[in-house]
This record gives structure tokens, sequence and C-alpha cells, in this order.
């Protein structure tokens, strides 16, 4: 089998190719790819050459992690079944092109165990499940202890912001601050508001989610702690973050990296979803075929009003 794949080959320079599929092993399931989503976090980072060296990186590489289609083959040793819906996390199939996160092709061959049945209402939205687990981990830790406090305020106001706030909302918490310095994500909140740093005086926050992915913020997020309060670093942060002992001490701040989602933050997310708690209506702004990936990669990294940019693989050329 072949895929057709959106390839970076080296930093700014992307382009659709065609890719030999692995034969498949009998826990695998073939998954075609109905939409996947473009990240402005990671993806971004694999486009300028910042990304950090993680397992898997290196050009030429297939991005993606927020793929969803129709499984069409399924192993012996599979529990998936054909025609199933499903969200794909990445695969790395690709031969010697490397899968970071390799979500971004119109046919995967991945482990069966890897993918998430998802609701067939959901359609497109479902790229956003990713994205939605995080926002829960980042507050939640995956079930792996107890819940952690939840933001009183968020600072960023994209589509992983407003992820933690609609949570924040539907766990009946409406006393919390959303920070946006960009005018054109200022809008589209529910049940909360979105301000500017500088009009909020606040220095008593007991928990602040950072979902900027700016490393320069840190100090002036810890001068608006209370004592004993809490950064959370739930973005993705290339260049490395520094802090001013002083402030940090006189508050005795605690600072936690969210990482990434756990199968339980996703059944979590999608139990909330299917109760109709959670809603990911408004968040995906943009969609183009991906035979026009490299115009749409370029809108998701340079217009600050595109949320979130879909590609849609469906009739794929």
């Amino acid at each position: 089998m072949n895929t057709l794949a959106v390839v970076i080959d080296r930093p700014e320079h992307l382009s659709l190719t065609h890719l030999r599929l692995p034969v498949m092993e009998d826990e695998d399931v073939v998954v075609e790819v109905e939409w996947s989503g473009i990240s402005t976090g990671t993806e971004r980072l694999i486009w300028t050459g910042t990304m950090p060296m993680f397992p898997g990186m290196g050009y030429p590489l297939v991005p993606g992690y927020e793929a969803v289609g129709r499984v069409m083959a399924v192993g012996p040793a599979s529990s998936n079944w054909v025609g199933q819906r499903v969200f794909v996390p990445g695969a790395r199939c690709f031969g010697e092109v490397k899968g970071l996160f390799g979500g971004s092709a119109s046919r995967l061959v991945v482990p069966g165990a890897k993918v998430v049945p998802v609701d067939e209402k959901l359609g497109e939205q479902s790229v956003l499940l990713a994205l939605a687990a995080t926002a829960y981990h980042s507050v939640a830790g995956g079930g792996q202890g107890p819940s952690h406090t939840p933001p009183d305020l968020i600072v960023g106001h994209g589509v992983l912001g407003r992820l933690l706030a609609r949570m924040n909302v539907a766990a009946g918490i409406n006393d919390f601050t959303v920070w946006e310095t960009n005018p054109a994500r200022a809008d589209g909140a529910t049940g909360y508001t979105v301000t500017h740093p500088d009009d909020d005086k606040r220095r008593d926050y007991k928990a602040i989610y950072d979902v900027s992915g700016d490393s320069a913020l840190l100090d002036s997020l810890i001068g608006r702690l209370a004592f004993g309060g809490e950064v959370v670093l739930a973005g993705f942060y290339a260049k490395p973050l520094s802090l001013n002992f002083a402030p940090a001490f006189m508050r005795e701040a605690r600072i936690r990296v969210a990482a990434e989602w756990k199968r339980p933050d996703m059944l979590a997310v999608n139990a909330l979803l299917h109760a109709g708690r959670l809603s990911l209506d408004g968040l995906l702004t943009h969609s183009e075929p991906a035979e026009n990936a490299g115009a749409a990669y370029a809108q998701a990294f340079g217009d600050a009003g595109c949320l979130k940019m879909v590609l849609d693989w469906r009739h794929h050329a």
C-alpha cells in the first residue's frame, strides 16, 4: 500500500509525497484518514526548525498528531473493526521518512491499541480530541493520582486555552480569568471573560495555567501568584525557561510541567462530550483540501484569526 503524506523535507519546505506503507502486522489496523489538524505549537516548531530533539525528530518527516479516519482493514489480533471511526495520535509507518508525529497522511498503518474510537456525530471536530485530552490531563493528571487545583488564571486564548476554560465552566467553576494579548483571539468566550494582562491587577492567583508557549513569561506569572501558588506549564516551549529566585522564594511558588495526555484523559474527554458537558463548537475555523497543504500550513502559522486549520483528506488527489 501507498499513502499520500505531508512531508517537511527541511525547515520551511513542505511537499505532498507518495510513500510506501509497511505490511500490516497481526495487531495493526489500516486507517483511511478523513481529516487531520495542524498544530500551531509543535508543528510550527518543526516548520521553523526550532523543535527540540525528541525521539523521531529529524528531516524529512511526516508531522501531525491529530488524525481522524475509518478503519479499512484489521489484523487478526486487533480488537477494532472495519468501518469504525477512530482518532489516531500519529504513526511511524513511513520507512526512512521519520514520523513526528506522523498523522498527516491519507492512509496510516498503526497498532490497534493506539487508536481511540470516536463518536460519529463529532465529525471533523474529532481532530480536537488530542488538545482536549491535553487540557484535561493538565488538571486531572491522566488518572495517575489526585486531581490538581483547576486554573483561576489561564494564559492564552487559543484552542488549548479555550478548552481549559470550557472545562472549568463544565465543572461549575466560574471565578477565573483568561488572558489574551492579541485582539484577534479575545472573542469566542462563553461563560467567562477574556482580558488583557495589563488590565488585570490581581496578584493572588492560586493556579496559573500557561498555554501560551512563551518561555519569557515565567517571572511575570510568578509575580501574580498567591503564597504557595502554582504555575502550570501546559504549553510547549522551544527556548529554555529561567526565573528570578527571590520572588519565587517569597511566594514559595510551585512550578509543574503538564506533559502529553494519556489514554484515561482521552476516555474522560469522550465521556464529557457524549454527556454534552463539553462542546468543541467554534474551535475549527479553517479547512483546506489536503492538496492545498502548503497554503494551509502558511495560513495556520501566519493568521492569528486561524484558531485551528484542518486538512480534508477525503478527496485527495
